[in-house]
Parts: C-alpha cells; structure tokens; sequence
C-alpha cells in the first residue's frame, strides 16, 4: 500500500516464497529498486533467506551485500577462501556478493536478512535497533524500516502511526521524519547515490 507521503507499507503476508536454484532453501523478496528488477539487474535489493541446508551461496557479480542473521544458529562461512562465523543474531554482516561463499549450518535452519547493492552505484547503510529511534532522511535518500523481532510502530512526523508485525516493512522514497520504535528489533536501511 502506499501513499502520497511516499510511504510503502509492505506486509510480510502478501510476499512470495521463491526456491533457490540449488535447493538449499527459500528467499523472499521485501523490496528492490527498480521495482521490476530481477535478480540480474537490480540497483539494491532487499529480502529475507530461509537457508536450510549447507552449500555455497549465489554469486552476484559487481554487488555488495549486507547479512543479519535472524533466526536459528547461525553459520560457517568461507568467503574467498576467508573463515567467517556469523552466530550473532542481529548483528549486520558486510562482505563482496560476488566473492565465492560456502556456508556450513552450526545447528539447523537459518533466516537470514539480506540487503544488497551495487558496487559503485549505490551507497547502503545497515543497522538493527530496538527501543526508539528518530528519523530524518536525506532529499536523495530512500529508508526501508523491517520489523526483524517483535511488533514496531512507525510514527512519521505527518500522518497516521503504521503498526508493524514481525517482517512487516516501510519504504520512505521521499523525506521522512519521525520515530521508530520497538520493543524488539527494527533493521533500519538507507539508500543514496554511492559517492564518485
């Protein structure tokens, strides 16, 4: 649903489980721009992985990604032949999308939030936070609120409050001022034009 605010609500219901190629598990798409872009030819995108069995990651060429562990164990990673151990939940992982990434589950199925982006193309900045945060975006900047743990209000500063569910996510693709808030976990995503 979205507005003249420029505000998307984007509800964790209406998303689409799509298989991965090799099997290992399911991801689903919360937001990407351009809004058709496919998984070739996105500027960033936004989504959450089921990842249920061991194997390596897809590679996306000239993109970076940012990864927080949600829920289960965590993982083993070995990226460009680097070991990586991500058992922190809510803690953003930084790490090149196109280098080759082999993942070994420490005890069962992960969700993972995934923000990727375009090297060279887009700036993005990840944080997860709980309690209240104020917000107060750049012109050129575009915000995506995630609702990681627990229910979070969105309380922009013209407007009605947005409640959000567990995965339920906002999209600010104009100026946005305000306060989030949550008693669990909020991923907080900006998005501008990477520097030249």
């Amino acid at each position: 649903m979205a507005g003249d605010s420029g505000l998307s609500i984007l509800r964790a219901a209406d998303r689409r489980a799509d298989a991965w190629k090799n099997g290992g598990g399911v991801t689903r798409e919360i937001a990407a721009w351009p809004e058709d872009a496919g998984t070739g030819d996105f500027a960033w995108r936004v989504s959450l992985a089921d990842v249920a069995a061991d194997g390596p990651f897809s590679a996306f060429p000239e993109v970076d990604r940012t990864l927080t562990l949600v829920e289960g164990a965590g993982m083993d990673l070995t990226v460009a032949g680097a070991h990586r151990r991500v058992a922190e939940r809510y803690a953003p992982q930084d790490f090149a999308g196109d280098e080759p990434t082999d993942c070994l589950l420490l005890d069962g199925p992960v969700r993972n939030f995934n923000v990727m982006y375009r090297r060279g193309t887009v700036r993005a900045r990840t944080a997860v936070v709980r309690g209240r945060l104020a917000l107060a975006t750049a012109p050129d900047e575009t915000l995506l609120l995630v609702a990681l743990a627990g229910p979070a209000v969105l309380e922009p500063s013209r407007g009605p409050a947005v409640p959000l569910g567990p995965y339920d996510a906002v999209l600010a693709t104009s100026p946005l001022t305000g306060l989030i808030s949550t008693s669990g976990h909020v991923a907080v995503v900006s998005f501008g034009q990477a520097p030249s």
